[in-house]
């Protein structure tokens, strides 16, 4: 998949197949108009493309709203969509500009003077133009003008429940991981270089590595303790893990919490990856979240945490044997 980070940096194709939308999450309804767009492109000698946004519009048009986090950053997104088999992926910047084009503009300017559009795939809710006011209507009216063929996505459900990323980011904010990967149909992630801690862990038994998140605004789940997979190249030092593509996947606990037994002041991401003792300080780790185990519970001392931890570790091995059984 080739990837653009500025429209002008595009090639107009002859025969491009597009779809448009922030995907945040790229869920199970995401999919199947990604999938779709494929299809497509294939069938009628295409190329698909699929123009997404960053910064989300809503930082733009709402800067003072703080509130936003989003289910993907924007590697992981690139990442998952690559995985779909798309073309190119053009990653717009989002600018007051940008959203003050009328419908009829942002059509003619964008969808066919630069990128070439002979058919459009949107899902039932996709608006567009300033303030929202483009839909199906207008890309109907026009696709006469332009010689475009338009295809609608109708809702789709799970469970007689619409899948949104709303929806998923409501889920995760509850800390159940369980449900979000049912709507996203893969587990949430979170990746990040590890970072050095004040090492208590170690002292009671569980060493821990902490994980930073760079993107602010990405969303991290509910504080708690968590099953995941956690994910990491095999090579030594991090500038060997960058060009190491062998990746293995262990199994681990993780906490997100302020660690309110020892008065801790920030909120820290750590886990503890279960039979495993190599330093991999600096190196970018991904950890998926398969399970919310329990809520962060402040307690009398070290020797209270380090019974529970014991416990959660029973926990998470009991879920890991139920899982594999599936």
């Amino acid at each position: 998949m080739k990837i653009y980070h500025q429209l002008s940096d595009f090639k107009k194709l002859d025969h491009a197949v597009v779809t448009i939308g922030t995907f945040d999450g790229v869920h199970f309804g995401h999919q199947k108009i990604v999938k779709r767009l494929c299809e497509l492109a294939r069938s009628s000698g295409g190329e698909s493309v699929i123009l997404t946004f960053f910064p989300h519009p809503r930082m733009i048009i709402d800067p003072e709203n703080h509130e936003l986090k989003l289910i993907n950053t924007i590697k992981e997104k690139a990442e998952i969509l690559a995985g779909l088999g798309v073309d190119h992926l053009i990653i717009t910047p989002f600018t007051r500009d940008f959203s003050n084009l009328s419908a009829a503009e942002y059509i003619k300017n964008i969808l066919i003077d630069t990128i070439g559009t002979k058919h459009i795939i949107v899902g039932y809710d996709h608006r567009f133009g300033k303030d929202r006011k483009g839909g199906m209507t207008e890309l109907e009216e026009f696709s006469g003008v332009y010689g475009y063929s338009i295809e609608e996505i109708p809702e789709q459900d799970i469970n007689d429940v619409a899948v949104s990323s709303t929806k998923i980011r409501a889920a995760l904010l509850e800390g159940d991981v369980s449900l979000a990967a049912k709507y996203l149909g893969y587990h949430f992630s979170i990746s990040g270089p590890v970072i050095k801690g004040d090492k208590i862990g170690r002292t009671i038994g569980f060493p821990t590595a902490n994980i930073f998140v760079e993107e602010t605004y990405k969303l991290i789940p509910s504080d708690g303790i968590y099953a995941v997979t956690i994910e990491m190249s095999e090579a030594g030092n991090p500038q060997e893990a960058e060009l190491n593509s062998e990746v293995s996947t262990y199994r681990g606990m993780a906490y997100i919490g302020q660690r309110p037994t020892i008065n801790g002041m920030t909120r820290n991401i750590e886990v503890n990856i279960f039979d495993f003792n190599r330093e991999i300080y600096g190196q970018t780790i991904k950890m998926n979240f398969l399970k919310f185990l329990r809520h962060d519970v402040k307690f009398t001392g070290l020797a209270a945490l380090t019974i529970q931890l014991h416990q959660d570790k029973e926990d998470t091995l009991s879920f890991f044997s139920a899982y594999d059984s599936l």
